[in-house]
Order: structure tokens, then sequence, then C-alpha cells
């Protein structure tokens, strides 16, 4: 709010200066110049008598000069008003308050487009650096259940109330049984009691022990976040880490490693990992809904000039969250570079082993991105032959080509 103050506060004060100078000029007569005209032909006349006295300027010359200028002094006496008049106020109030509009109401609505509304001024390096101290010394579980209001039981049956007792009593008793353990994790999740579902679920991840999967992972960061309301600590983050250990592209341990970003100040990664999941799809997973509620916020403060992608038209397996996260921090010519290799190494993969039409789709809307229609073009091509009897793959295909302005029309 101070900023948005200050921002106002010097656009007006550059309009007043502005009129302050405009009205001035408004309240000049017109006859002065007039006056100073005459002026400057007379200090001429007293000029042509100095040269006659030196010598250096002939007496017929000097009669002529002295003709020509009293000549002008005459006609200069004749053109001007006997009384001084001011130019019209009418036009100049127009003008005063279409300026006042452009400058106050242009330099808001330019900010809203290039700038950052909400961050301080701040380089980006120190930007980094504070967003990597505020994730290191972000508050842990404990400390964030600690600010959350105390679970409220929801209104359930007395049969589910007995049940649910009848569970919890069995499962305390039965430490080793893995279905008592999801069931009541799963159920305690379904009454609100995340807290209680997240030590349930932890409980799974220790009875599956190396069958773990990673959505059971995934579950239990999930059920931590939850319990939080929504806040993404470093346990839930090192869980999410885990997910993404036995699976790199599982979609929900994605979606909140975002969403941590976010938290922690880095919506510039946030930004570019749910782009590529809102690319990959499919449009009926979970975790869609929620990005394509914030991700128009995220790409606002991150910088970017976002327009949303058709769900699922670039897809395939993104980027890992580690190439991302060292994306973020590479000048511009090394992202580049890093991009060119993994379109090539997609590319040569398409070219030898074929692949789903979500490849394809990636590989045309990345040669469109990085400047090379016509390759771009000849892809499509290729793919729309190569799924010519499939027309949902058609239609994938389709989309990245318009997306990237290569699709025939």
């Amino acid at each position: 709010m101070v900023f948005w103050i200050i921002i106002l506060a010097m656009a007006v004060l550059v309009v007043l200066w502005l009129f302050a100078a405009m009205r001035r000029a408004q309240g000049l007569p017109i006859g002065d110049a007039a006056d100073f005209d005459v002026q400057v032909y007379r200090d001429q006349l007293a000029e042509v008598e100095r040269d006659v006295t030196r010598g250096v300027l002939p007496a017929e010359d000097a009669a002529r000069m002295r003709t020509e200028i009293s000549r002008r002094i005459l006609s200069t006496d004749h053109a001007a008003p006997t009384e001084p008049t001011t130019t019209s106020t009418g036009p100049q109030r127009v003008i005063m308050a279409i300026l006042a509009v452009v400058l106050v109401g242009g330099s808001v609505w330019l900010y809203t487009i290039i700038g950052a509304p909400g961050y301080g001024d701040m380089a980006l390096e120190d930007r980094k650096r504070f967003a990597e101290e505020l994730r290191e010394n972000r508050p842990g579980q404990e400390e964030a259940l600690a600010n959350v209001p105390a679970f409220a039981p929801a209104e359930i049956t007395p049969e589910f109330s007995a049940l649910m007792q009848q569970l919890r009593e069995t499962v305390a008793n039965r430490p080793d049984d893995l279905q008592g353990h999801r069931l009541l994790a799963q159920n305690e999740a379904r009454m609100g009691n995340f807290t209680a579902a997240a030590d349930a679920q932890q409980d799974v991840l220790r009875l599956m022990g190396d069958t773990t999967r990673a959505e059971d992972i995934t579950d239990y960061a999930e059920l931590l976040i939850l319990a939080t309301n929504g806040y993404v600590s470093p346990e839930a983050e090192a869980a999410l880490r885990a997910a993404l250990v036995e699976d790199d592209q599982e979609g929900r341990a994605r979606y909140y490693i975002g969403l941590m970003m976010v938290q922690t100040g880095r919506p510039d990664i946030a930004f570019r990992i749910w782009d590529t999941l809102l690319r990959r799809g499919p449009d009926n997973a979970s975790w869609i809904p929620p990005i394509k509620e914030q991700i128009m916020t995220v790409a606002a403060l991150a910088g970017v000039n976002y327009t949303m992608p058709a769900i699922g038209a670039g897809a395939g397996a993104g980027p890992s969250l580690e190439d991302i996260e060292a994306a973020s921090e590479m000048t511009a010519e090394e992202r580049m570079e890093m991009i060119g290799g993994m379109v090539d190494g997609l590319s040569n993969r398409l070219a030898t082993e074929g692949g789903p039409p979500q490849d394809w789709a990636r590989l045309i809307t990345s040669l469109a991105i990085m400047g090379n229609p016509d390759q771009a073009l000849a892809v499509f091509n290729n793919a729309m032959s190569v799924f010519g009897d499939d027309p949902g793959a058609r239609d994938i295909i389709v989309a990245a080509g318009s997306q990237a302005g290569v699709a025939e029309e």
C-alpha cells in the first residue's frame, strides 16, 4: 500500500508541476512578443551606429540598414495589439485534464503490465537468497499445527461413530495390520481428522517397507498439508521429494512442491512446474483444477505474460523437478541451450523410436517457442501422417499445432 501511495504522490506532483508551467505560459500577454522584437531591432540600430563610428561600415550601407530596421520596427508596432490579451483557457484546461489522466492512469496501468505489484524493491539475487532463507527457517509441522484450530468432529451417525471407535481399538491392538491402518487413514481423512489420518498413513508406509509406491508417500504428504490448512511444512516437503524419487512424474507431489515454492517466495519455479503439469494433463487429474485457479496469479508474480494452454496438448513426460529448479538459476543463454538439448533429444527419439501423440505435441510447441516454425510445421505434418487413423491423437496434434501457429485451417 505504501508503494502505491508513493507512486501516486509522485505522479500527482509531476502533473501539478506541468499545470503550473502551463498556467504561467497561459498568463503571458501576447504583446510581450512584439515588445521583444522591437527591442531586438533597436539593438541592431545601435550596432549599426557603432560600426559606422569604427569605420567598418560605409555610410551608404548604414543608411540602407537604418531604413530597413526602421521599417521593421514600424511594422511590428502596427501588428501589436493596443491591449494585452491572453490565450483562451478552455483548450488549456482540456489539455491539463487529458495530461493528468494519461500520467496518473497510464503510469498505474503500465506498472501492472511490466511490474510486479506486491513485491518490495529487491534485486533478483537478493530475492533468491531471501527465499532460500525463508524456506530453510519456515515453521515445522508441529509448530504449524499449533496455529491451526483443534479438530472438531463432523456430525456423524452414532453407528459410524461406534464403527470408528472399534476400528481405532482394533488397529491399536494389531499394530502390524496393514489393511487396518489403510482403512483407519481413509476414514480419519473422511472425517476431517487429517492429523490422525497422517499418523495412520505413516504406519502404512512403515509396514509396506520396500514395496512403498510414490502415490502412498504422496498420500502421507497430502495429509500433512491438509492438517495445516494447506501449508507445506519441511516434513511434508521431505515426503514429497521421497515420492518423486520413486516417480519423478507423480502429479500430486509436483503440484505440492510448486505450492511450497509459492509459499517460500519462488513463484518462478512454481510456475514452470505447474505449467508443465497443465500441458501434460490429463484434464481429469486431481491437481489440474487447483492449478488452473492459481496459475495466472503465480505467472504474474513470476513476471510471465501467460496464456492458459490446452490441458494435455503439449504433453508427455515433462522435465524433472531437478531440471526445473536448475533452470531457474541459469542465465537466459544457458536456459535456451538446455532446452535446445532436450528438444534435440526428444526429436531424435521420436524419429527413431516413435512415441505417444503427447510427445509429438510437446515437440511441436517447443520448436515454435524456440523460433523454428518451419521445423514445427514439418513435425506437425509428420505427426498427422503417423496418427492419421486415430481421431483422439489427431486432436492432440491439431491442438498443439494451433498453439504453435502451424496447424492448417
